[in-house]
């Protein structure tokens, strides 16, 4: 059937309202389906769940409880013990006791995670009706193994939330009702026995590697990112999922296909990227970095640095802020935060992927990814899900970048690229481990997935800790022949060879003449934008403006000249305010060793609409006017106006500053009273999503607790009918008695011998009047319930009928006597006869 003659196995994940659920599913499984099913459930661990008896009303196949070391076979299902978690070694169960207390359990999670990682790509988890996300991890990690998810459509679910978040994740290859689901299951399990010399065949057929190459150019067309590097095995099995879950024959009818659907070119090319991460994702590599790479490349800088940090392939950000946390959290605790900050540049092929991680907004079991002090301290709770904090927010920078092709970062001092060499061919590998020893820093550090090495280049890196695939970069100095950039690095500039000369436009004397007024006589200005950017650039604006020494800054505000900075920044925030220029003359410009007096005008632009909201300045050089001859008195009136404008400047000063001080306090006193009040709503948030995900947990027991025993109400209901129908179809009258001999009981012919109603249950039968001659009834009722040796009469009524009275101990299933039961049948026709007979001497 498939590899190593094992069968399929699908893993079944419910919850609240699951029990429905399941049987329209397993009604819909016929026997020698070849699969084997095992169901986990939320399960009150005090309750002993009948489920294996209800499912097994439903279908052909065995069902039984799962046991320890119990080997899935094909057309069976195992059931979840209650009070255990699931897990799955080489296709036999496991029982384990649960760790977490009860209300915090995710058994669907913990046996899917289990079921990925033993079956690989032949692992399909199905998720039907619950609450909660239980379940949608556990499918992240199966999707991750190329397996296949499923999930019951949110419409048909009594709770869809568990369908909900596998959907909302992206996660899920089918969704679809519970009797439509194994259809299309089976319908996949059909294309991959189909396929599976895939796996194993390292060179694909002429005719599907012609149409897989055909796929590659549609992609590249579609998306502008080439696939020929990746590897062939892994990009067919990928297609071939999208095949079986179009029900398509062949590959190249699924060629045909892409051409004329872009909708499947796009859900194709987010297929291939395989954007699967989680947070704290092989927690003991997490655990090396923050005891030992961190805190050995901190003790490089003694002075202090901002490190830099490069994630590629960083899917939907989650590893990036892993890192981010662990930083943070090495720098707080060996008390280093003021000399050490880490920039982390995040990229990813998947522009969807980059949105998600923006927004550093996650659902799901978080508490199952890290430690609650870790989810406290880093992350909000938010609505269902948790939001990254600012602090670690801001230290990363998101972007869409192809690793083969763009250029990389560089100058950094850790570079993590797990998990994306393993999809790509040796050749590419080959280009990428030369170009991150060229993007690194001396001494910086390079983390890889589990299963990636450096390979061949044991020169370039030294190992740090081989199981953690980390290695520290080696000074080995690379020239441009020992690799090869990205494609992208050098953009290459085509050079046209002709001999025709290039026309020269002839322009009439009038524009020769604007050209040169433009030139010579127009004053000089700058287009900036309203945080004072540099836009364009008109005329010498050297005398004005000059470049800030550092980092290049085209910031008008950077760059402003001394006598210019400050009335600049009031200028242009004024002119935002208002239509008409802003006018500041007279202003002394200082320029190389002397000063210059300028008019500034600042005029915010309206029209045209492509330069709204921006601002021209223009600077008018105005002559230095000549000193006039100074009186006696000159030089003290002239100290005069200085004291009282520098008297004023003081006042005015003072009044800001007293200004600034009072608002500063208010702030800071609502800052302190709102950090207080949000601290304490924190905390009682807390406390509330703890307590609800525990009634969550509770109350998903409870439902499937109480489905259960409605079926069973129901079938005792049946049971207690055909009782009724087969003791009236008999036509003996019955009482039923209790140990005290009062009536629990009675048949409706039994109406007939003694005065009952409905309202008589619970009375002694000695009250009840009768018709029977039998005054001992009472006392013989008391021997049987002492002696528990049944008894049988003769009796006869006030009407002269007979009838056979049998008195027996009434036994429970426990075998426990409970009562009597008495039955009373209607002899009188054999007594006739017997009379007859005697009467003619027989």
């Amino acid at each position: 059937m498939n590899r190593n003659n094992r069968p399929p196995i699908v893993g079944i994940g419910a919850s609240a309202g699951g029990l429905e659920a399941l049987e329209q599913l397993f009604r819909h499984v016929p026997s020698g389906c070849g699969a084997g099913f095992v169901v986990v459930q939320h399960l009150d661990p005090t309750h002993k769940g009948i489920l294996p008896e209800l499912l097994q009303r439903v279908t052909p196949m065995k069902v039984e409880q799962a046991d320890e070391g119990m080997q899935v076979k094909a057309d069976c299902v195992y059931v979840i013990p209650s009070n255990k978690d699931l897990s799955i070694l080489q296709g036999k169960l496991h029982l384990h006791d649960p760790i977490a207390p009860r209300g915090l359990r995710l058994p669907i999670d913990y046996f899917f995670h289990a079921l990925a990682d033993d079956q690989h790509e032949l692992a399909i988890g199905v998720i039907l009706s619950g609450m909660g996300s239980d379940g949608t991890l556990g499918l992240r990690a199966i999707k991750d193994n190329a397996g296949l998810a499923v999930a019951q459509s949110p419409d048909s679910a009594k709770f869809d939330a568990m369908p909900h978040s596998a959907i909302d994740a992206g996660l899920v290859d089918i969704v679809g009702n519970p009797d439509m689901l194994w259809e299309q299951i089976a319908h996949c399990l059909q294309q991959r026995r189909r396929g599976e010399y895939v796996a194993s065949e390292p060179v694909l057929p002429a005719k599907s590697q012609s149409a897989l190459e055909q796929i590659i150019v549609l992609l590249r067309s579609r998306t502008g990112n080439d696939f020929s590097l990746y590897k062939r095995n892994t990009l067919y099995r990928r297609i071939e999922r999208r095949i079986g879950l179009h029900q398509i024959d062949s590959i190249a009818h699924y060629v045909q296909y892409l051409r004329e659907n872009r909708q499947e070119q796009d859900l194709l090319f987010k297929e291939l990227l395989i954007g699967v991460t989680n947070f704290f994702r092989d927690a003991p590599v997490w655990e090396q970095l923050k005891h030992h790479v961190i805190p050995t490349l901190l003790a490089e800088y003694p002075q202090g640095k901002e490190l830099r940090a490069w994630v590629s392939a960083c899917s939907t950000g989650e590893e990036a802020y892993s890192l981010g946390i662990v930083f943070k959290e090495v720098v707080t605790e060996s008390g280093l935060e003021h000399l050490f900050k880490l920039q982390i540049f995040a990229t990813d092929l998947a522009v969807d992927a980059i949105e998600k991680a923006r927004q550093g907004f996650y659902t799901g079991n978080m508490a199952d990814a890290m430690s609650p002090e870790r989810l406290k301290r880093f992350f909000v709770v938010e609505g269902s899900g948790f939001r990254i904090k600012k602090d670690i927010r801001e230290m990363v920078i998101f972007a869409q970048q192809n690793i083969i092709t763009d250029p990389p970062f560089t100058k950094l001092d850790l570079l993590c690229c797990r998990n994306l060499l393993i999809y790509l061919e040796s050749e590419c590998q080959k280009k990428l481990i030369p170009l991150f020893h060229y993007a690194l820093n001396s001494h910086g550090v390079l983390l890889l997935g589990n299963a990636e090495t450096i390979g061949m280049y044991s020169e370039l890196f030294t190992v740090i800790d081989n199981h953690s695939r980390l290695y520290q970069r080696i000074d080995q100095p690379l020239s441009f022949s020992d690799f090869e950039f990205p494609s992208k690095f050098f953009p290459v500039v085509a050079k046209m060879h002709s001999d025709t000369k290039t026309p020269v436009t002839v322009l009439n004397p009038q524009s020769r003449v604007e050209q040169l007024l433009l030139q010579h006589y127009s004053p000089a200005a700058v287009l900036v934008n309203a945080e004072g950017d540099i836009l364009y650039i008109h005329g010498r604006t050297g005398k004005y403006l000059e470049p800030a020494a550092g980092k290049a800054n085209l910031n008008i505000h950077a760059m402003a000249r001394e006598g210019l900075r400050h009335e600049l920044a009031a200028a242009i925030q004024r002119a935002q305010l208002q239509a008409e220029p802003v006018v500041l003359p007279g202003l002394t410009v200082g320029t190389n060793g002397g000063s210059q007096m300028i008019n500034l005008s600042v005029q915010a632009i309206d029209t045209p609409e492509a330069l709204t909201k921006t601002l021209l300045l223009i600077f008018t050089d105005v002559a230095t006017p000549k000193p006039r001859k100074r009186s006696r008195h000159a030089p003290h009136a002239e100290l005069q106006c200085a004291l009282d404008d520098l008297q004023k400047s003081r006042e005015e000063n003072q009044s800001l500053r007293e200004e600034a001080q009072s608002t500063q306090e208010e702030l800071k006193s609502a800052n302190e009273e709102l950090q207080s009040t949000n601290e304490e709503l924190q905390s009682t948030n807390e406390e509330l999503t703890t307590s609800k995900e525990e009634m969550q947990s509770l109350n998903e027991e409870l439902q499937t607790v109480n489905a259960e025993l409605q079926t069973k109400v129901t079938d005792l209901s049946w049971v207690n009918n055909d009782m009724n129908n087969l003791l009236n179809s008999m036509e003996i009258a019955t009482v039923f008695l209790d140990n005290a001999l009062n009536i629990r009981r009675f048949t409706s012919h039994a109406t007939q011998l003694f005065k009952l109603i409905a309202g008589d249950m619970g009375r002694p039968l000695s009250d009840i009047v009768t018709e029977l001659d039998y005054p001992h009834l009472h006392q013989d009722a008391q021997e049987v319930l002492r002696t528990l040796v049944f008894m049988e009469k003769e009796v006869t009524t006030h009407d002269n009928r007979w009838f056979k009275v049998r008195i027996m101990p009434y036994r429970t299933q426990d075998n426990v006597i409970d009562g009597v039961v008495i039955t009373l049948i209607d002899i009188s026709q054999t007594k006739q006869l017997e009379a007859q007979l005697r009467g003619n001497g027989v």
